[in-house]
């Protein structure tokens, strides 16, 4: 590696910590005895507000949250961006130390983090000689600049171009001019404007949220034709009730978010109730009853709250993204040269029909699970990895692997 490129442990300063302990033993909640306080159609519930904060302050250890993450191989590098100067970056890279292995780009989104690699990680990466079912990946998991240790932009401007500019010059830095990647939430829109941008680079991408327009007849006839006479299954009528629900009950957040980022960042990084109660409802909503413990929780919350950039750098890629055409051409047009895997979770935010991703570019590998969520490499790592190696082992994901093997 670059001389550059330096180990990275996490280790907050003692003050923070203090600082936080200050700040939720003085916390006020939003307590006035209605029936409502704990309905989680009204957000948040009080009571699992109270619950998780009384154990934030008395019983959540921070430092051996620190102990577990630092046992994934960390780094730090700068990163130039045309127009931003150089950006700090941090990431996870882990090799699988096999000849012919795929260097993937794994990108995060919002609430999300690095976080979000650690299960899957090793199911990517890790050799068993006793039972060889590769292909095999170099796994490298940035921060998203504005979130978790990597820096953040000091001015505007910093759109989904700028985000897959730095993930891409990141990949060139640490040797992989050629790459696949793999993206949910925001990493799907990044790792799509990748593949726009750089498609040389790019070969593959695999998406576990996929946002697309359905097929038009001027530029997928016979797609928009097998559209009209085709009958929808029942778990995809429920999947277009879930973006429905998330589309008029759900969505509130990112209105707020792409509008008055500096008013919710306000409070997010003033309050670490704030924070929790926002970052909360959206693992509580977003997942698929996945059984989260309150450790898990304030993990996730924690992330945000100690980042680099601070808790209210991540909500402005919500603003920056705004009303940008050519950004949402690059996400959301066809794009011939880079071949695509599609995975569909039942419980994601938007769950569309399959001819719905067929207009974003070549399908190699579609799979539609029975469980899951938006955070799919979280809950369920195995589906998402076994997805992952069964794309590049078969059909057009497999010609993609032969550019690394030896």
């Amino acid at each position: 590696m670059s001389s550059e490129i330096q180990p990275f442990t996490i280790s907050i300063p003692g003050f923070k910590l203090d600082l936080l302990k200050q700040k939720i033993a003085i916390a006020t909640f939003p307590d006035d005895g209605s029936s409502m306080a704990d309905d989680w159609a009204y957000g948040t519930p009080v009571s699992d507000l109270k619950r998780l904060v009384d154990y934030w302050q008395n019983e959540f250890d921070w430092r051996a949250v620190e102990r577990k993450l630092n046992k994934l191989p960390q780094f730090t590098t700068t990163v130039p961006v045309a127009g931003f100067g150089e950006l700090n970056i941090h990431f996870v890279h882990q090799k699988s130390g096999k000849q012919g292995s795929i260097p993937l780009l794994f990108c995060h989104g919002w609430p999300g983090s690095f976080i979000e690699v650690s299960k899957i990680i090793s199911l990517l990466t890790s050799t068993n000689s006793n039972e060889d079912n590769g292909p095999y990946f170099d796994v490298v998991a940035p921060s998203l600049p504005n979130f978790g240790f990597s820096d953040g932009p000091t001015k505007p401007g910093f759109n989904i171009a700028q985000y897959a500019e730095c993930l891409h010059n990141l990949m060139l830095k640490l040797g992989y001019p050629q790459y696949v990647t793999q993206g949910g939430d925001w990493g799907y829109a990044i790792t799509r404007t990748i593949g726009h941008l750089y498609p040389d680079s790019c070969l593959a991408s695999h998406l576990n949220y996929i946002r697309a327009d359905p097929p038009i007849p001027t530029r997928h006839p016979m797609l928009y034709i097998r559209s009209l006479i085709y009958r929808l299954s029942p778990s995809e009528k429920a999947g277009l009730d879930r973006t429905e629900w998330f589309h008029t009950k759900g969505y509130g957040y990112n209105i707020l978010q792409t509008t008055r980022p500096s008013t919710i960042g306000a409070c997010l990084a003033d309050s670490p109730v704030a924070l929790l109660s926002w970052i909360y409802e959206k693992l509580h909503d977003w997942t698929d009853n996945y059984p989260w413990t309150d450790d898990e929780i304030l993990t996730w919350v924690s992330i945000y709250l100690f980042s680099r950039a601070g808790p209210a750098a991540s909500v402005r890629i919500y603003y920056e993204a705004q009303n940008r055409r050519e950004d949402k051409k690059a996400m959301m047009g066809y794009n011939p040269r880079v071949k695509l895997g599609l995975s569909y979770f039942p419980r994601d935010l938007v769950v569309l029909p399959w001819y719905y991703g067929r207009t974003l570019g070549p399908v190699v590998f579609e799979k539609v699970h029975a469980e899951g969520g938006h955070f799919a490499a979280y809950e369920k790592p195995e589906l998402l990895a076994g997805d992952l190696r069964k794309m590049f082992s078969q059909a057009g994901g497999k010609e993609v692997a032969k550019v690394w093997k030896v």
